[in-house]
């Protein structure tokens, strides 16, 4: 499957701008296993990338103009590689636009324009980091054809970046991390303070696992006002409790922040404070017990989502309580919320019986057709050809 992306990738480009592109580059999207709201905390995340990928066709122009398009739109975006901004209305073009100016301020670079071409497989507002997927892609073939030095940590830092200041998302760092980071039946255990990633045998293969994606398809918009309103209460805990972010807390403080804290502040708080703590005590059971053993943590995590930091949707509760009482592990939405995806941790005996329970659950209820599908965890970002 991935080869024969390659070669639509190769051949997108070359029908567009009417030239070969001198090489595609990849990056998967990600699925985060548990670690919701807790990276622009400066907390802990464990995320990891998926075989679901974004290629990207590049080749450097002469002059100084960029054009980027893809399969998904019959637009052509271009700007002056000088002129990238957060004003223009760039639509999906300001992802490969906003790294390609983070590059050039994180490097020393003398950028010329290029022609770029995207294709992808990985679902677009599910919550799968389709965003990162594009961002790390154009990351990987830009530095390497600009000549701009950048290691994979530079990159995402210039991913997040670029997504913060052009496409005025503000996101952190735990997409692009786990898209250019990520290794084959690996998680990327992430601190976002100190950038420090290590890779987590996952093991859910030898325990006869797979990690199932229901895709609502509810779409969500990180830009819309509820992801921020989240962030600013988190930063309001913050500065209240005297720290200078929720990283600082511990679960012992959390009877002193209901003290000063209003009640909705306290609630979003405490979800990123207890969330801090399942990323450590996932990784801690992993390595001792086994994936087997995680379940009840991925459950307290969605319920503390839905009730603490308020971002599940009715979809996503159904997904979850019906994929646990069909056989799942654990079950719990995943990603920024307001819709989009929850995963499952699924015996492989139970798969079928957990996918055509929750079909039948959304039908009767009246919901969309959710998209279901199983993922593993694979390599970050490459050159293919």
């Amino acid at each position: 499957m991935i080869h024969e992306l390659v070669a639509k990738t190769q051949a997108g480009f070359s029908d567009l701008f009417g030239y070969e592109a001198t090489g595609v580059w990849s990056a998967p999207g990600r699925v985060n296993l548990i670690g919701e709201h807790t990276d622009y905390n400066e907390g802990y995340v464990f995320p990891f990338a998926i075989n679901r990928r974004t290629f990207a066709a590049l080749a450097l122009r002469e002059d100084s103009t960029v054009r980027v398009a893809s399969s998904f739109s019959d637009d052509i975006h271009q700007v002056d590689i000088a002129n990238i901004s957060s004003d223009a209305k760039n639509e999906w073009a300001a992802y490969p636009f906003g790294v390609a100016w983070a590059i050039q301020q994180l490097a020393e670079v003398s950028p010329s324009g290029f022609d770029c071409f995207i294709e992808s497989d990985v679902p677009v507002g599910a919550g799968l980091s389709s965003s990162a997927a594009i961002e790390c892609a154009v990351a990987l073939g830009l530095n390497e054809l600009w000549g701009a030095g950048l290691d994979r940590r530079k990159l995402a830092r210039a991913g997040q970046l670029g997504e913060n200041e052009i496409v005025g998302a503000p996101t952190g760092i735990m997409d692009q991390s786990a898209s250019l980071l990520g290794e084959i039946d690996h998680g990327v255990f992430l601190d976002c303070r100190s950038l420090e990633a290590t890779p987590i045998e996952l093991g859910f293969s030898s325990a006869d696992l797979e990690l199932l994606i229901i895709d609502t398809k509810v779409a969500h918009r990180l830009v819309d006002g509820g992801y921020a309103a989240r962030r600013a209460a988190c930063e309001t805990g913050a500065t209240e409790m005297g720290v200078t972010s929720l990283r600082d807390l511990s679960i012992e403080d959390l009877e002193k922040a209901k003290e000063i804290l209003d009640e909705v502040t306290f609630r979003r708080v405490r979800h990123v404070v207890t969330e801090n703590q399942r990323v450590l005590d996932t990784i801690r059971t992993l390595r001792e017990a086994g994936p087997t053993a995680i379940g009840q943590l991925m459950h307290a995590s969605h319920e503390s989502m839905r009730d603490d930091f308020e971002i599940s949707v009715d979809e996503l509760d159904t997904a979850v309580e019906t994929a646990i009482r069909h056989g799942a592990i654990g079950a719990r939405m995943t990603g920024g919320g307001f819709g989009g995806a929850a995963i499952a941790l699924t015996p492989i005996g139970k798969i079928s019986e957990v996918t055509l329970s929750i079909l039948a659950e959304f039908e009767a209820l009246g919901y969309a057709k959710p998209d279901i599908f199983a993922v593993s965890a694979a390599p970050g970002a490459i050159r293919e050809v």
